[in-house]
């Protein structure tokens, strides 16, 4: 898993609240059980046309927010069903952290066990990101995990939640098992003083 300590880049906005992973990443992609390629199908039936042509008007189409790190995302983002693809699909395109004001439980937990950080502001922190986005497709947003703070381009610092687990396995860059890992030479001379 990449690790994640600090991230400043923009802001790509999709003002759409109760994004399912469904729409995240169609039911069709989830036979691979590999995450190479999964990016190229994020949001698919939202971004493609029937033939596969781009939509332009969809915002990953657009090339004024092309490399962006940050999805801002509408209220309940990756609700519905339990795909872990749609973590895969979101970092595969290149992601690193989306903000919304809540997550469905299931999808931040699996975003958490990829690399991906999700942000949860409050309403008026998020109208605010997204006047910034849209007036301002440059201006660039500060994360910084350790501190758990967004930092907005005008100064001020926004906290944001994330339990100690799961936020010391993206400072190292570790899943559960590379954690638990970790702690290898402990578990052995602990297992030695069994026998």
């Amino acid at each position: 898993m990449a690790q994640f300590t600090t991230l400043s880049t923009r802001l790509m906005p999709l003002a759409v609240n109760d994004i399912d992973t469904d729409q995240i990443i169609p039911a069709r992609f989830l036979k691979a059980t590999d995450k190479v390629g999964m990016g190229d199908n994020l949001f698919a039936d939202w971004r493609y046309n029937t033939d596969g042509s781009p939509k332009a008007e969809f915002v990953l189409n657009n090339p004024v927010y092309q490399g962006a790190k940050i999805l801002l995302a509408g209220d309940n983002f990756g609700c519905g069903s339990s795909r872990e693809h749609a973590p895969w699909a979101l970092t595969g395109f290149g992601f690193r952290a989306v903000i919304s004001t809540s997550f469905a439980d299931i999808f931040r937990n699996n975003a958490l066990k990829n690399g991906l950080l999700p942000i949860i502001v409050d309403v008026q922190t998020l109208k605010t990101l997204f006047a910034l986005a849209e007036s301002n497709t440059f201006a660039q947003v500060d994360v910084d995990l350790a501190t758990q703070t967004l930092q907005l381009p005008d100064g001020k610092k926004i906290s944001f939640p994330i339990d100690g687990f799961s936020k010391a396995c993206l400072l190292n860059g570790v899943d559960e098992l590379g954690y638990i890992l970790g702690f290898e030479e402990q578990i052995a001379a602990f297992e030695s003083k069994k026998l």
